[in-house]
């Protein structure tokens, strides 16, 4: 099986870092951020590696050219993560499933199981359903008095999409324009109401890096040698 990894937005909330290199070449440690997810994927022998590139695509281009797994695809550097995928639709007409993952998020997601339950429950997309580390804690005001303080509780969050996709080759009939095509909004919308979107609930490590806050938080994660995907 194939991997796709969206990798060509232009990353405006870590600006510090996008001015130079595409957000999944910022750095955890010594390596940029898509390597680390690669090497994740790598440990459940997915080697086929498709990057969609855009923004800055020819830094990706350049780090990955000694690698013969690893294709860069130029899908547009404006262009939508639906739109994207419908760009690379060619590389993946031998698949009849394939991953589908962010390149700014990481995880220590059993991707087997995903799979499995993928395949188990034979819909055209499965999600991987996470609950957001909580950075506030709750509070329950009545007549502007406190009357109950909770402290941050990941368990008191809602799921949320997480990425780490496995997708039926079919879900090309939900993407239906080439390049403003938004994959969580439309198509997502348009699975779940036809009962073909499953959720595969990860209640363990997952941490996307949006902005310099996440990108210190993972460096200090790996620096410990704490970090839950290596």
């Amino acid at each position: 099986m194939k991997l796709v990894i969206l990798a060509g937005g232009l990353g405006t909330r870590l600006s510090e870092e996008t001015k130079k290199v595409p957000k999944p070449m910022v750095k955890i440690g010594k390596i940029p951020i898509i390597q680390h997810i690669i090497n994740y994927y790598l440990k459940f022998q997915i080697t086929d590696i498709i990057v969609c590139g855009g923004y800055k695509k020819e830094i990706l281009k350049k780090y990955f050219k000694e690698n013969p797994n690893i294709k860069v695809v130029d899908t547009g550097k404006n262009t939508q993560s639906g739109s994207r995928l419908l760009k690379i639709k060619k590389y993946l007409r031998n698949e009849k499933n394939f991953f589908m993952t962010y390149g700014d998020g990481l995880s220590n997601i059993d991707i087997k199981r995903l799979y499995n339950f993928h395949i188990k429950h034979s819909k055209i997309a499965t999600l991987s359903a996470v609950r957001p580390l909580p950075r506030f804690g709750h509070l329950t005001i009545k007549k502007n008095k406190v009357i109950k303080f909770k402290e941050k509780d990941i368990l008191s969050e809602g799921w949320i999409n997480g990425g780490f996709f496995v997708l039926n080759k079919k879900v090309f009939n939900f993407i239906n324009h080439p390049d403003n095509c938004i994959f969580e909004r439309e198509p997502l919308v348009k699975l779940s109401n036809k009962k073909e979107l499953m959720a595969y609930k990860h209640s363990n490590f997952w941490h996307p890096m949006d902005t310099l806050r996440d990108k210190n938080y993972l460096n200090e994660l790996y620096r410990k040698k704490e970090a839950p995907w290596v």
